[in-house]
């Protein structure tokens, strides 16, 4: 409780301050375990909890629980007689009050002295950070400090405040220990908790029915075998009522089909009987958190239904033996190839993917910035509104517009310009500080200056914004250059016969806002200069450098100068000081396709795009001989390759989102003279930014989300700007201020069509 003395005074010292913390998100239950009909009633779906004095009784503080309502809800209550708002509740012993966790989310819990002796009130924070949550629950025990004591706990010691911390009653009877096991630990009670614990449950204090999901299954098929069992405990994510509930004690288990190469599965067993078994795939999200000795992870049925699991385990050495056996059956699955093939350094690499990150650099200033940043109330106006404009309307709609789709966006660096594909037309769109995004005009029938329409396959903007480089599908060994300020192909740049364009970047990050007339391309295993400038051919013959085998170029980016990051669709990263030398640095692929890589200007920072994930690099050398020097200057020692990070969204958030994870490329916002401090990609209807200041501290799953009705194509920073995104979906192009964005709960990200129970168990054999 020592790192909350300074910021608890901040708050405690001003006895004419009402409101001594509030925590403004989440949700309040009354549970009462005797009735098995209404065990879990929800009373508020929005709710905000308050630790208040209580006026003129010095002393004495209330716990404040009040309905939130959306705007406009209010005045649709004003004619109505009696409305429930509110309830508050003294705060002393009585309450014992106590924390636990529900469905990963921090909980607040305390007796109904108005109900039976086992019936409780629990407000689940959702979205709350772990020192917000310890930093009011500290305020609770300080609160029953003054009313025991009638003084003041300004100058309380952390062992004062021990006799206030709930303890289960000791049990009366002797239980068995494996019905003991059955049952999920209880969560902590000490204020001294874990930093960005993962969101795997923990028990409610009082066992509570659980829908049954068992159904006979048939055993293992003589097609499989297994090679690896350990005890866990299963639960299942409950959509409607927003938790994990425990499935019991099962035998977790690792398969092979011996009928085919590299094909695992996950399955679970109770008593004989399977009651799961999901293929081992990057699609199931998985999630190791070593910390709670747990893996989450989400399952898509043929039938489209989808569903969140999570494995629990006993010991150590059982979770060890399961998250690397389960990393080496994804990688082998991925790669086609057994483990045993790579080097130990790279197997070293692939496995601290999946490591818990160790902050040891957050100190206790930042845990109080973390409850500070919790604590402020949101000051934006209604001025910061997004501002949404549709770009088809079928009246007036060009008719070479209609039938086509939005198919990718580009943010200008000069002029305030954005561009959107569609088809073999450019909308192009003014951003403007009072309405946003505005359309502009149609730069219509893209097409060679030989007069060939064509459909651009990427576009990138060039020469101060003043031209445009497209690429055409149907002629991928060239480059057409179009004039903006006319709307027309204007040149076609042939690179070689031999060597198709796959991919461009501007020369360094920031050269787009220069008159810097060479481009970086890549075929699927060379990476080259092209210079519009040169006679014949545009590729630069003395930059050019060629691998023997396929390495599937997918991606290449530039930093500030002019160093090259480039990703391949097997996943490896490959790191340059310049263009027609070896690589510096080859980071090892963990095995999914690399769709989009983005570096920040300074070359620290590396985010790559899988269909799941985002890989965050840091590439700064951290010992050795070139310790303290960039991985684009110099190799990293083998036994000291740097540990990539994935930024992945919570199992239970997937399940609200349809079970469907599909990233578009991840960027870091950008400008010149600007730090990056933000990571922004989409995902299907949902646009979703990352704290970057957050993730370095190891916050990696601290993201902010906004849903559309539409689907998202693509989104990026407004050059220079760290607050406002442009965002293109299918049919409409719009300005998103990053402010707007919302920690994830279960409404905003399924509102009330929340997915369905039926047919969550696949047990294909």
């Amino acid at each position: 409780m020592n790192i909350f003395r300074s910021l608890i005074g901040r708050v405690w010292q001003d006895p004419n301050a009402a409101e001594v913390v509030k925590i403004s998100t989440g949700q309040l239950y009354l549970v009462r375990p005797g009735n098995i009909r209404s065990s879990r009633e929800c009373i508020y779906n929005e709710a905000m909890v308050t630790i208040r004095r209580v006026p003129s009784l010095e002393h004495n503080f209330q716990l404040v629980a009040t309905k939130v309502y959306e705007e406009g809800d209010q005045e649709l209550l004003e004619d109505e007689e009696e409305t429930d708002e509110e309830r508050t509740f003294l705060i002393s012993e009585e309450l014992e009050f106590r924390t636990s966790a529900t469905d990963g989310e921090p909980a607040f819990l305390w007796r109904d002295l108005n109900g039976d002796v086992d019936e409780f009130f629990e407000f689940v924070a959702i979205g709350t950070n772990e020192p917000t949550r310890a930093f009011f629950e500290t305020c609770m025990y300080r609160a029953m400090y003054e009313r025991k004591y009638r003084r003041s706990a300004e100058q309380t010691r952390d062992s004062d405040l021990e006799e206030f911390i709930w303890h289960p009653p000791a049990p009366k009877t002797r239980t068995n220990p494996r019905r003991k096991a059955k049952e999920a630990p209880a969560a902590s009670q000490s204020s001294k908790t874990q930093i960005n614990a993962t969101p795997v449950p923990a028990a409610a204090p009082i066992e509570q029915p659980v829908e049954q999901v068992r159904q006979p299954a048939a055993p293992s098929s003589p097609s499989t075998e297994e090679i690896l069992t350990k005890e866990a405990l299963l639960y299942l994510w409950d959509t409607a009522n927003g938790q994990f509930d425990s499935q019991g004690v099962v035998m977790a288990r690792i398969l092979r089909r011996t009928d085919e190469a590299f094909n695992y599965w996950l399955s679970t067993n109770i008593d004989g009987n399977m009651l799961l078994a999901h293929q081992i795939s990057s699609d199931m999200n998985p999630k190791w958190t070593h910390r709670m000795l747990s893996i989450t992870w989400n399952n898509l049925n043929s039938d489209g239904s989808g569903s969140s699991w999570c494995l629990r385990f006993a010991t150590e050495e059982d979770y060890s033996a399961m998250a690397g056996l389960f990393v080496q059956c994804l990688w082998e699955t991925l790669h086609q190839v057994p483990w045993n093939k790579i080097k130990e350094d790279e197997q070293r690499y692939v496995m601290s993917s999946t490591e818990d990150v160790e902050m040891a650099d957050v100190t206790e200033d930042d845990e109080e910035e973390e409850v500070l940043d919790e604590l402020e109330v949101d000051k934006e106006s209604d001025d910061d509104e997004e501002e949404e404009f549709e770009e088809e309307e079928e009246e007036g709609l060009p008719s070479a517009l209609k039938g086509d789709r939005n198919s990718q966006l580009t943010v200008g660096y000069k002029g305030d310009r954005s561009y959107v594909v569609r088809g073999n037309n450019i909308g192009v769109f003014n951003h403007s500080t009072d309405v946003g995004v505005k359309y502009y005009a149609t730069i219509s029938k893209i097409a060679t200056p030989k007069g060939k329409e064509f459909k651009p396959r990427h576009v990138m903007l060039h020469d101060q914004d003043t031209k445009m480089i497209l690429m055409n599908p149907g002629d991928p060994n060239s480059l057409y250059s179009m004039d903006i300020e006319r709307g027309k192909v204007v040149e076609e740049w042939k690179v070689h016969e031999d060597i198709p364009v796959l991919n461009i970047a501007p020369e360094n990050k920031f050269a787009p806002t220069t008159r810097e007339q060479t481009v970086v391309g890549t075929s699927s295993n060379a990476l080259f200069r092209i210079d519009p400038r040169i006679s014949g051919d545009k590729l630069v013959e003395s930059q050019y450098k060629q691998y023997v085998s396929k390495n599937q170029f997918s991606g290449v980016t530039t930093t500030r100068d002019g160093k090259l990051a480039v990703a391949s669709e097997k996943g490896d990263i490959r790191l340059f000081d310049s263009i027609g030398k070896n690589a510096k640095t080859a980071l090892p692929p963990l095995g999914d396709p690399i769709i989009g890589i983005d570096v920040t200007a300074d070359g620290r920072y590396i985010v790559s795009t899988t269909k799941t994930y985002l890989l965050l690099i840091d590439t700064l050398i951290g010992e050795g001989r070139y310790a303290g020097q960039l991985g684009f200057d110099r190799s990293f020692p083998a036994n000291a390759k740097p540990m990539p990070r994935r930024l992945q969204l919570r199992a239970e958030h997937v399940a609200y989102m349809g079970n469907n994870i599909s990233f578009t490329p991840a960027r870091f916002n950008q400008g010149e003279g600007q730090d990056e401090n933000a990571i922004v990609t989409s995902t299907g209807q949902f646009v979703i930014a990352w704290d970057f200041a957050k993730v370095k501290k190891g916050f990696l799953d601290r993201y902010e989300i906004k849903k559309y009705e539409d689907h998202v194509v693509q989104d990026n920073f407004k050059f220079g700007d760290d607050k406002e995104i442009i965002v293109a979906l299918d049919n409409n192009v719009l300005a998103l201020n990053k402010n707007k964005l919302k920690k994830p709960t279960r409404f905003s990200l399924a509102g009330n069509a929340l997915p369905s129970r039926s047919n969550i168990v696949n047990t294909p054999y």
